[in-house]
């Protein structure tokens, strides 16, 4: 890795620790569903800064997800007072939706970002570079969140959180950790990965899928419960994805079956030989 991509990685990295800072605060004062719901609506930003930044060309199929998301985030936030988790304020709840929705924006900006350094790289980019890249930014992010939670003084409270800790006791506490992060880093691996497969849109969508499953599994696990707004939501960005998945099927099928005449291909019509030449 080149010093201008390394600088590159390290700032990038920082940016996704404050983000990972925004989400974790979020996520204490707002339910699981509700935040997942906030989350997916980062698609619509990644759209608008891939727009901005790596001049990324839309469909009309892309652009109607884009506003489908957007106005299920719209639904979501006119009925949160029904919303408020036990023992929490109407403010808390405000503070932790603006939280989680200046972290969506901010991971919108980041995919975006990450494919226009790839194409500004003064080197060729390959996988095995995309693996270091990641592990540099996440070494950033790391740092980042380690010096916050030193400085907050945040070490001290783990052990005690780990005693109080409701589920198997504190080594299921310090086993969930672990595995946790080690989920997480196959997650920013396989989104920067698709970035560099395909494209940052692409890997926005691709997050966005996970809205679902999340969905389901906040009101199975966590008894939570799934109001009409947030099925209104839900299918409102499930219809998003399908309208994206339909308009980018729909274009490479257009690409595939449009014929192409390769470079070995002979033309249609070859020259008559003269007689002399015969």
């Amino acid at each position: 890795m080149e010093t201008p991509l390394f600088i590159a990685s390290i700032v990038i990295g920082l940016l996704i620790g404050l983000d990972n800072y925004l989400y974790a605060y979020g996520l204490a004062y707002l339910q699981v569903s509700t935040s997942s719901l906030i989350i997916g609506t980062q698609l619509a930003f990644n759209a608008l800064f891939a727009f901005l930044l790596v001049k990324q060309k839309f469909t009309p199929f892309s652009v109607n997800a884009v506003v489908l998301l957007t106005v299920g985030t719209g639904i979501l936030a006119l009925h949160s007072d029904g919303d408020l988790p036990a023992n929490e304020s109407h403010k808390e709840y405000v503070v932790g939706f603006l939280m989680t929705v200046i972290a969506a924006v901010l991971y919108a900006f980041i995919l975006p970002l990450v494919e226009l350094t790839y194409k500004k790289a003064r080197q060729e980019i390959t996988f095995p570079l995309v693996l270091e890249i990641q592990m540099v930014m996440c070494l950033s992010a790391t740092c980042f969140c380690v010096v916050g939670m030193f400085i907050v003084g945040d070490f001290k409270v783990i052990a005690k959180e780990a005693r109080e800790f409701k589920i198997r006791g504190s080594a299921f506490y310090y086993a969930l950790i672990v595995i946790t992060g080690i989920i997480w880093q196959g997650f920013f691996l396989g989104a920067i990965g698709i970035v560099f497969c395909a494209s940052s849109l692409a890997s926005g969508v691709l997050i966005s899928v996970l809205l679902p499953v999340t969905e389901v599994l906040a009101v199975v696990c966590f008894r939570e419960k799934f109001q009409a707004e947030k099925g209104v939501s839900l299918l409102l960005s499930l219809w998003g994805f399908v309208s994206y998945f339909y308009g980018e099927f729909k274009s490479g099928k257009i690409v595939v079956d449009k014929p192409q005449q390769t470079e070995t291909e002979l033309p249609t019509t070859l020259p008559a030989v003269s007689d002399s030449v015969a």
